[in-house]
């Protein structure tokens, strides 16, 4: 079973907001007191955060699929959803945080740090919050949004001043139980060293962090044994100490050929610029330790090479971390150049950034925003017309479209953002496809500008819109007919009347008792 991970692809998704509540609240004598139906909750994020207690990675390996809370629905009588809590998954420090194409979205290095790696959906309104002074009793809600959703890469750079390098069983995890209170697995065959070492070492007031990187072997770059999977826990390092190993019986190795190897496997690994240091691994300071002089040939060898490596400007040091010969100026000279890199660091940050002027033309900080743009496209030999942007997309999850009153409100909502104005300049007609988002799920309509604004001014049932009822206007032919046929239904209906009185049912003509009353007005006007 893995005790240390060290990178994992982590799938997170924020909680879906709350759906709102369609209410009216009903009392005695007060049937209709008006809307109270309550709005949904947030859904919770999902946030990565430096706890300072994690040292792995080892937990989202096995738990992959990270979801945060749902938001609660609204209910009537103004009860308003709870909000999702928001999911805080403990990082270790010097996390990476990527997505799937390798771009940085964030650094945590600080105890502290926070990413927000999902953001929960928002909750949809209820009723009351639609009311108006014109629409008083709405009958639809806002439907909650779901949250964020995506894949992520996290990635583990231990956090070390120094950086231990050199061949298995070179003395590595020696010598950093030599000199800190760490105590790693220490055995004498290779890559006992399975996991990147920590100590911490004191030395006069400077404190600092020493690692260890297993596995570094000939080809390490290219992947061959565990170097390649490890170095990148030294990227964020001061300087480089390559441990050598004087006491080695292996054939064909010499502390010269040890060093050219691993030197020519740091040059070889490209440092990735989000470690925070950007410094190839080999053109960082350097220490030469020479271990195992306890041994008598090896005291031997350490005395005959140390001249190579002082000729070639490096710093060597001849140690033992059994009996701790040495131990002392090495950490020392350690601590130098950690204290010299820090200083550094230091410097660069204080100074201070030069003022760029932005000359931005007259009228600029007046003009709206555009929150939206239309691109005209063609599908099947047929205009489309795509809308892109953050509140038409948002306006779409937010529509119950089984609602007509809820869809004759994103029709005005659409109005006043300027997106019908906006579908006449470039040419849309009635019957061409509008496309609102660029996902496989996006919302296809046939434009129909009768269905610019108005909605509340439009007296209908609660729930309905009059201007999607299908309505079918007769042409002018068909009216014609129409009127025809009732003149005709009208004397069909005098003509049975006048064959009824004729057959005695009737005591009087209709239309001799219209003529009896037009002669008596004609003789009171003479």
């Amino acid at each position: 079973m893995a005790e240390f991970v060290d990178r994992v692809v982590l799938h997170v998704s924020g909680g879906h907001g709350g759906t709102g509540c369609v209410s009216v609240r009903r009392e005695k004598f007060k049937p209709l007191g008006g809307p109270n139906g309550g709005n949904g909750g947030n859904g919770g994020d999902v946030i990565l955060r430096v706890d300072g207690q994690s040292t792995t990675l080892l937990e989202y390996h096995h738990t992959p699929h990270q979801h945060a809370p749902n938001g609660d629905i609204g209910r009537g009588d103004l009860h308003h959803g709870f909000n999702g809590e928001s999911l805080i998954l403990s990082v270790p420090q010097g996390t990476v945080v990527k997505d799937k194409e390798g771009n940085v979205l964030a650094d945590l290095i600080r105890v502290g740090d926070e990413f927000v790696a999902a953001q929960g959906g928002q909750g949809g309104l209820g009723n009351a919050a639609l009311a108006s002074a014109k629409r008083k009793a709405p009958g639809f809600a806002l439907l909650g949004i779901p949250g964020d959703e995506r894949d992520i890469v996290l990635e583990l750079k231990s956090i070390a001043d120094i950086a231990l390098v050199g061949y298995p069983s070179a003395g590595k995890s020696s010598l950093i139980a030599a000199i800190s209170a760490a105590r790693p697995k220490i055995a004498d065959y290779p890559f006992t060293t399975l996991v990147p070492n920590l100590g911490v070492v004191q030395a006069g007031d400077t404190r600092y962090t020493v690692a260890d990187v297993p596995g570094l072997i000939e080809g390490a770059s290219d992947g061959k044994g565990l170097g390649h999977r490890f170095l990148r826990h030294v990227e964020r390092s001061s300087a480089l100490v390559h441990v050598i190993d004087c006491a080695t019986l292996e054939p064909n190795r010499d502390p010269i050929s040890d060093f050219e190897v691993i030197r020519g496997e740091l040059e070889n690994y490209e440092v990735d610029p989000t470690a925070g240091v950007t410094i190839p691994l080999n053109e960082r300071p350097q220490l030469i330790v020479l271990n195992k002089i306890d041994v008598p040939d090896a005291r031997e060898l350490a005395e005959f090479v140390r001249g190579d490596f002082e000729a070639k400007g490096f710093k060597v040091f001849e140690i033992s971390t059994a009996s701790h010969e040495g131990l002392r100026a090495l950490t020392f000279a350690m601590a130098e150049i950690v204290e010299a890199d820090r200083k550094a660091r230091k410097k660069a940050e204080s100074k201070p950034v030069e003022d760029n002027t932005v000359v931005r033309p007259k009228g600029f900080r007046s003009k709206k925003q555009k929150e939206f743009f239309i691109r005209r496209e063609e599908r099947n030999l047929e205009p489309l017309f795509r809308v892109i942007g953050e509140k038409p997309e948002k306006w779409i999850m937010q529509t119950d479209f089984n609602n007509d009153e809820a869809v004759g409100y994103l029709a005005d909502r659409f109005a006043k953002l300027g997106i019908e104005d906006e579908l006449y300049k470039q040419g849309a007609r009635a019957g061409d496809a509008v496309v609102i988002g660029e996902a496989n799920d996006a919302v296809v309509f046939d434009w129909e500008p009768t269905m610019v604004g108005g909605a509340e001014m439009l007296a209908s049932p609660r729930g309905t819109d009059v201007r999607l009822e299908e309505v079918i206007r007769p042409s002018r032919s068909e009216r014609k007919a129409q009127y025809h046929d009732r003149m005709d239904a009208k004397a069909e209906a005098r003509a049975e009347l006048e064959a009824e009185r004729q057959a005695g049912v009737w005591t009087e003509s209709v239309d001799e008792k219209a003529k009896a009353k037009n002669s008596s007005k004609n003789e009171q006007n003479s």
